[in-house]
């Protein structure tokens, strides 16, 4: 956490926000928002300093500097055992609960959450001082890891209540008065959800339609508004909600330029309805809803932050918040191996088990090597956040990129390699006297990954902001669409001092020399690689900066392919330092982790190249041009011949105008 973050919780929370963050008039805020508006709210909500070092920002750089993640960061003595004997209590509870229970009665019994409070479940995360458990990040991640392996949908209500939930920001941005109020409740069992997302919101919060208006007094906010896919907020005691602070003027005189702000609300405050519960195809014990508020007055009290300093709690959230799904992600590579080596040995086919034909094998394999890469990338990542001194910010991100990817391919393979059976329920094999492995369910819940907390194509925009943040800094006018011609030139001079001083240190590193790294083994050539690969991508970048300049933001295909070798080169450097501390500390699994990490490496690389071949050798221009005249209708004839039966079902975003709830309150409690 930077100091700046630090500072955040301290700070008066009545001061104006300053200026660059609230770049855009709250008027011009909501659902007329232009994309220059939304840009630059977008900006705004950055962390843009870069106050420690970073691993994963320095290989898209070019500088790959081992000694950030190697050797491998040692977690306080008290931290373990603390954890581990937090872990054995989870473990013995875990065995009670049954994931099937869940999975069919679409609902997480309210037994199962008053267990799990009673044992502190709900405050992992948060201080002791202030009734939490105060375990690392690590030992959250590794008991949200086992209650995922029951049902992931527990791993959804604790991950959304402690890493996005009110718990969270209150501690990072909350007024002393505001952590006593109210993490000692959410410690105890308070189920808490972050509304941000309306029917017509999701990546681009300037169109944010919910308001927050303040009283004459200055003494509350009626808040108004929708909120969709509200993760917990079926069952929450507390909210955290994002809504837009129009610009207003105190009795005195004094002008606040308002914007969207965060604030902690009370789910049984008159005025709140939660119109629906939603079902999906996956994590079906979620209690995901939707949420009116209807001139709902909020206490100025429970404003968190400035007003207008929403999305940077928002977004300094989640800079660590989302390690749990990769946590979540650890999960299913390692119960996907259980099952693939099981099956793979006790089914026969062709006089020989199955996983012994290579078409089969191969799956085996991928499966395996990617296994030990997500628990290395997670491991590591949620390492480096615990000690503090790097920032992890494009690490979290990539973790939680890679990992969705990752796993999604995993479960898909799993359920090729169990054929027939990987298609059919847990139920319908026990019924026919089989074993009720569920893994076409695993598929099905782990495909939300993807897109919540950051959609995988929004986070590849977002790394790649990060990524070339020195590059863009360096151009100053050369990026902007807006500068004129001499703007651009005179960034053109400027620039040519930051790219002469820069572009030689691309030329050679110790990636060829093939003593480097000599300490890893048969590791050490994959380390050589990864420096060499770093290099080669920051060059890469900046050919692409030179090509498009001010039009790269566009090229969303190329720097989602930037993003993704980096990604990779991350995963590979991961598993070479968790190997070789395994070496060191586990003797009896060091050869076997070898093994492992050498086969990740050996199959990222082989991604890698294809990525870095698709950089200048694609069909985007084309597919861009294509995908232009399907959205005209110059192929609705290829449509005919089938029956769309949505049509005449409703609109495709449902009507979100203030008004009062005409539905039942579905919302509930569960102690």
């Amino acid at each position: 956490m930077s100091s700046a973050v630090e500072n955040a919780a301290t700070e008066d929370p009545a001061t104006e926000s300053p200026a660059a963050d609230t770049p855009v008039a709250a008027q011009n805020l909501g659902p007329g928002a232009t994309a220059a508006d939304a840009r630059a709210v977008a900006e705004a909500a950055r962390e843009t300093s870069w106050d420690r070092p970073s691993f994963a920002k320095g290989l898209y750089l070019g500088s790959f500097d081992l000694s950030l993640i190697h050797p491998w960061p040692q977690a306080p003595a008290d931290d373990v055992e603390r954890g581990e004997e937090f872990m054995e209590r989870l473990t013995a509870y875990c065995r009670t609960m049954s994931g099937r229970t869940i999975e069919r009665d679409a609902r997480i019994p309210d037994a199962y959450l008053s267990g799990l409070a009673a044992l502190g479940v709900f405050g992992m995360k948060i201080p002791r001082e202030y009734g939490g458990l105060g375990l690392s990040l690590v030992y959250y991640g590794r008991a949200l890891a086992l209650l995922g392996s029951v049902h992931p949908s527990l791993g959804a209500l604790l991950s959304a209540h402690q890493s996005i939930g009110v718990p969270e920001p209150v501690k990072v941005f909350g007024t002393p008065e505001q952590k006593r109020e109210y993490l000692p409740r959410c410690a105890s069992g308070a189920v808490t959800a972050f509304l941000l997302t309306e029917p017509d919101v999701g990546s681009d919060p300037a169109r944010m339609g919910s308001t927050a208006v303040p009283s004459e007094d200055g003494e509350s906010y009626l808040l108004n508004g929708v909120k969709l896919w509200t993760t917990n907020g079926v069952i929450a005691e507390l909210v955290v909600v994002m809504a837009l602070v129009p610009a207003h003027t105190d009795p005195d005189g004094t002008a606040h330029k308002g914007g969207i702000s965060a604030f902690v609300v009370e789910m049984d405050s008159p005025g709140i309805t939660v119109e629906n519960r939603n079902a999906f195809m996956g994590l079906r014990g979620i209690e995901n809803g939707v949420t009116r508020f209807h001139q709902v007055r909020v206490p100025a009290a429970n404003r968190l932050g400035r007003e207008g300093q929403g999305l940077k709690i928002a977004l300094t959230t989640l800079n660590t918040g989302r390690l749990s799904i990769p946590a979540l992600c650890v999960a299913s590579g390692r119960w996907s191996l259980k099952i693939a080596r099981e099956w793979s040995n006790a089914r026969t086919q062709w006089g020989r088990p199955v996983g012994q034909h290579e078409a089969v094998g191969k799956k085996i394999a991928f499966i395996a090597a990617s296994a030990f890469a997500l628990d290395a990338v997670f491991e590591l990542s949620a390492e480096l956040a615990d000690a503090g001194q790097k920032d992890v910010r494009i690490e979290a991100a990539l973790a939680k990129l890679w990992s969705t990817e990752i796993s999604c391919r995993i479960a898909d393979e799993l359920v090729q390699i169990r054929g027939g059976r990987g298609f059919e329920t847990a139920d319908s094999l026990e019924a026919r006297g089989e074993r009720a492995v569920p893994a076409e369910q695993q598929l099905r819940d782990l495909r939300i990954n993807r897109i919540f907390e950051g959609s995988s194509e929004i986070m590849r925009l977002l790394i790649a902001r990060e990524a070339v943040d020195a590059h863009l800094a360096a151009a100053g006018a050369l990026a902007s669409e807006e500068a004129s011609l001499s703007e651009k030139a005179k960034a053109a001079v400027g620039a040519s001092g930051f790219y002469a001083r820069w572009l030689p240190k691309l030329v050679a590193g110790t990636g060829m020399d093939p003593r480097s790294y000599s300490d890893f083994g048969r590791l050490a050539r994959h380390l050589r690689f990864v420096e060499r690969a770093s290099r080669r991508l920051a060059r890469q970048t900046f050919y692409g900066m030179g090509r498009w300049q001010a039009k790269l933001e566009h090229k969303q295909a190329f720097l989602g392919r930037i993003v993704d070798i980096g990604a990779e080169l991350f995963a590979i450097a991961a598993c070479c330092s968790r190997a070789e501390m395994l070496l060191r500390t586990s003797p009896e699994r060091g050869a076997s982790a070898y093994e492992l990490a050498d086969a990740y490496c050996e199959q990222a690389r082989v991604r890698v190249e294809e990525y870095f071949d698709q950089l200048w050798r694609n069909t985007d221009d084309g597919d861009r041009a294509l995908a232009r005249k399907v959205l005209a209708g110059d192929f609705a004839w290829l449509e005919a011949g089938v029956l769309d039966q949505s049509e005449g079902t409703g609109p495709w975003i449902a009507d979100a105008s203030p008004r009062a709830s005409v539905r039942e309150n579905l919302h509930r409690k569960y102690r």
